[in-house]
């Protein structure tokens, strides 16, 4: 029997309200991660991003998937202590508006990843479409 999946916020640092994973649905340590994000339309930037027309930023969804994917590297034991940043995003595509309701599908594959470094490839769905895929490039510090 598997391990049970780890909250979120139990391998993340992030706490609400930049905590951009709500679940974690599936878990290979240093390979790859599936989560969702469910937005409510409480989350206080829809109040500006746009009035009467509120939409996530994509900037957001791009950090949602960062975020899993720092789950999937935190949960390989070399990376116990650290913490990945961001070092760059590759060919972010928007390509469908997420409104409040929506329940963001996150999927990261991690590419190289060594005890500094790594990449990543994100992709965000809504109800099985596309919304957003980037690639993800991060380095790795001490927390």
């Amino acid at each position: 029997m598997p391990p049970p999946l780890p909250r979120p916020a139990d391998v993340l640092p992030h706490r609400p309200p930049f905590l951009l994973v709500d679940e974690v649905l599936s878990l290979e340590p240093g390979r790859r991660a599936t989560g969702r994000w469910t937005l409510t339309g409480e989350e206080a930037f829809f109040a500006g991003h746009f009035p009467g027309r509120p939409t996530l930023p994509g900037v957001l969804m791009v950090e949602s998937l960062a975020q899993l994917g720092g789950v999937a590297v935190l949960a390989d034991g070399r990376h116990a202590g650290k913490l990945p940043l961001f070092g760059g995003i590759d060919r972010a595509r928007f390509r469908r508006q997420v409104v409040p309701g929506d329940v963001l599908e996150l999927e990261v594959t991690l590419g190289r990843l060594s005890v500094r470094a790594g990449t990543g490839q994100g992709v965000a769905r809504v109800g099985g479409e596309v919304a957003c895929e980037a690639g993800l490039l991060f380095v790795i510090v001490d927390a």
